[in-house]
């Protein structure tokens, strides 16, 4: 499934860079992506279905080592790609609207979730237990990494990613599409499963450390926390999401 996502960019410079075999190939699999170049060794190639008229450059494992940042895995395959198209939050939550009644899927929304690595994780868990999609700030939330593809495995090509600009009106927005919002937050009294009710679940994380601000924890409909071990203070953003979509794909389930 293909996917809708960031503003298209204004230049080359702009062009983000994707390494690693996943990414690559989800990036030409996908027909909303426009791979401009790739950068491969001749093994690779040989492993990879490469459209005729992208552009290839044959290149060692140490020239492919200068496109990227110095630790990446680029597994002998650099591509240079355009970021997605927009996608409207209202065409997202109408794609929900048209889900027969037994799928209903979860939809994920970031409180200025920065870091590159969770957002890729987390993108990867909602592929994984089929959720509608993800919702970030515009102005708070990694632009289109190689790094975020990388942690996502491909999934940042199927999973719709919508950025908005005010994260309070997205959120009535999500309710008026019949959404129960769920916020988690370690201070929460009810755990995740106590508070799920019927409708659709929104599944509401804060930034890794601060957690979500108090704004966003108002326009929620319900906190909740995960029943954790007292051994650990707290889970990292991208895998209480995954332990939150497991959750609520096992309630869909039962």
């Amino acid at each position: 499934m293909a996917r809708k996502g960031h503003r298209p960019s204004t230049g080359v410079g702009n062009r983000p860079r994707f390494w690693g075999r996943h990414a690559v190939t989800a990036a030409l699999a996908n027909p909303e992506r426009t791979v401009r170049k790739l950068w491969m060794t001749r093994e690779a190639a040989a492993q990879l279905d490469v459209p005729p008229v992208i552009p290839v450059v044959y290149a060692d494992v140490a020239d492919l080592g200068r496109l990227v940042p110095s630790d990446a895995p680029h597994q002998g395959v650099v591509a240079e790609v355009d970021p997605l198209e927009d996608m409207w939050l209202g065409d997202l939550l109408q794609q929900a609207q048209n889900d027969p009644p037994e799928r209903q899927r979860p939809l994920v929304v970031l409180d200025q979730v920065t870091d590159p690595h969770n957002v890729g994780a987390i993108l990867r868990s909602a592929a994984a237990f089929d959720a509608l999609g993800i919702v970030t700030q515009d102005r708070h939330a990694p632009p289109e990494s190689g790094t975020v593809a990388r942690a996502a495995s491909g999934a940042l090509e199927t999973v719709p990613w919508v950025r908005v600009v005010n994260l309070a009106r997205a959120l009535d927005e999500i309710a008026e599409a019949g959404f129960w919002r769920i916020g988690l937050t370690g201070h929460a009294r009810g755990t995740l499963a106590e508070v799920m009710g019927p409708q659709r679940i929104c599944i509401v994380l804060g930034a890794e450390g601060e957690g979500m601000r108090q704004n966003t924890e108002a326009h929620c409909d319900e906190l909740a926390r995960l029943p954790i071990s007292n051994l650990v203070e707290s889970l990292n953003v991208s895998n209480a999401a995954a332990v939150a979509l497991y959750a609520v794909a096992a309630r869909a389930k039962d």
